[in-house]
């Protein structure tokens, strides 16, 4: 941004949830642009969509790892005419399921960022105190990968719950989580809201 320059905030006019689906087949039609969102379970996801679409408790937030169990898809409409899906994505990671379910999920996810027309961006979410792990670098490779239909996918990763650290040691923290992802990342913070513009700003780019 230049100096001078006065960032818009992102206002969000109306968001819904549209869908859960525990198949492909649950999916609503592609008709719109989709952003999904993906992390480890008991990262922020739900906290952060819902500090994204400016709703208390339309993502659905728990204590308990592995509290989404579906691709939960929610429609989103923007003050400045932006109208797009956010798709959350069940946590990986710590998710107390049996092997069966896992599978499924597996399936249907892999399923989903490899075919999903309109699907634009994907967002990493770590959480900052434990930085980049196997899973998160897996799936970064995996969306690197070609796709079964065309276009390139955007990677945007997140560092949530920066809140958590003293302010110290944010910006070492953050340079860490940057450096073992070989990419740029945004600081969050779902109390704060501290990155939600920059977030939206990454989103719009991708776009």
């Amino acid at each position: 941004m230049k100096t001078g320059e006065t960032r818009v905030e992102t206002r969000v006019v109306d968001a819904a949830f549209v869908a859960g689906a525990v198949d492909s087949a649950s999916l609503p039609p592609p008709t719109l642009v989709e952003v999904a969102f993906a992390g480890r379970s008991n990262v922020g996801k739900s906290t952060l969509l819902n500090a994204m679409m400016e709703r208390r408790g339309l993502a659905r937030t728990s204590n308990t790892p592995g509290c989404t169990r579906q691709l939960n898809m929610f429609e989103v409409r923007c003050n400045d005419g932006l109208h797009l899906r956010f798709a959350d994505l069940p946590g990986y990671g710590w998710a107390k399921r049996s092997k069966a379910e896992r599978s499924q999920w597996q399936e249907m996810i892999e399923g989903y960022l490899k075919g999903r027309a309109g699907l634009k961006a994907v967002v990493v979410l770590v959480d900052v105190r434990r930085g980049v792990e196997e899973e998160e670098r897996q799936l970064v490779d995996f969306l690197r990968q070609p796709r079964d239909v065309s276009g390139k996918v955007a990677v945007i990763l997140v560092a949530t719950k920066v809140d958590k650290l003293v302010t110290a040691r944010r910006k070492p923290a953050l340079e860490k989580v940057k450096n073992a992802a070989g990419g740029p990342v945004v600081g969050f913070s779902g109390v704060t809201a501290e990155g939600r513009e920059e977030l939206w700003a990454r989103i719009r780019a991708a776009l």
